[in-house]
């Protein structure tokens, strides 16, 4: 899942794509408002983590804008202000949800999670296919029973999969939703996580789980 960070505090906003990095997410920053509006309307992303006070055009008028173009992402969020008048102001504007600095990086994390099962149908953490269960919670995946050593960036990739089941999901529509703007794109990089992951699942007796569909993309 793609993420945008839109934060002015440069060691926040850097803390906070680390952090969502490392729990599998691609996130890209935007400093201000403007570069937010920028990135929405070039890339595709599943939330928006969007602070109130920001240089150029703020928080509030980014958010009525992203929902003005009709941009199906979720919006949280993040600021100082404490009032009621303006957390009722930011939902009216569209935001999903509203969370108040000071905070934890484990609640955001929570709150992440919960707006991007949104998305789910069954609204649930854990994934299924067949034999094959992703917790996205804990980030493990199993096979029938057994536990598959996965990656960060592979059960990233998987879960969109999964996600997205029954579906071709093309080479370009992985990079829009699993990688943020560091990807090389002149690597084949995800070519080399779906041999990984195959490879994984092959082990386990998963075989046939992962297809590739010549010039298209891949399928579960």
């Amino acid at each position: 899942m793609r993420i945008l960070i839109t934060e002015d505090e440069n060691d926040l906003a850097d803390s906070l794509a680390q952090g969502l990095r490392q729990q599998g997410y691609a996130a890209d920053i935007a400093y201000d408002g403007e570069e937010a509006l920028v990135l929405v309307e070039v890339n595709t992303y599943d939330l928006v983590i969007l602070d109130l006070n920001l240089p150029k055009i703020d928080g509030m008028e980014v958010c009525r804008r992203i929902r003005d173009s009709g941009a199906p992402t979720s919006i949280l969020m993040l600021t100082a202000r404490t009032s009621l008048s303006d957390r009722i102001n930011g939902l009216d504007q569209g935001a999903d949800d509203y969370l108040v600095k000071p905070f934890h990086f484990s609640e955001l994390l929570a709150r992440v999670r919960a707006l991007l099962r949104r998305e789910v149908k069954a609204g649930h953490p854990i994934l299924r296919i067949g034999d094959l269960v992703l917790d996205s919670n804990a980030l493990k995946g199993f096979f029938r029973g057994t536990e598959i050593p996965f990656t960060v960036k592979e059960f990233a990739v998987l879960e969109y999969l999964m996600r997205n089941a029954g579906r071709i999901v093309s080479q370009e529509e992985l990079l829009e939703h699993v990688w943020d703007e560091q990807v090389n794109l002149f690597t084949h990089t995800i070519k080399v996580h779906i041999k990984n992951i195959r490879k994984k699942l092959d082990a386990v007796g998963g075989c046939g789980l992962l297809s590739t569909v010549k010039g298209r993309g891949y399928s579960l």
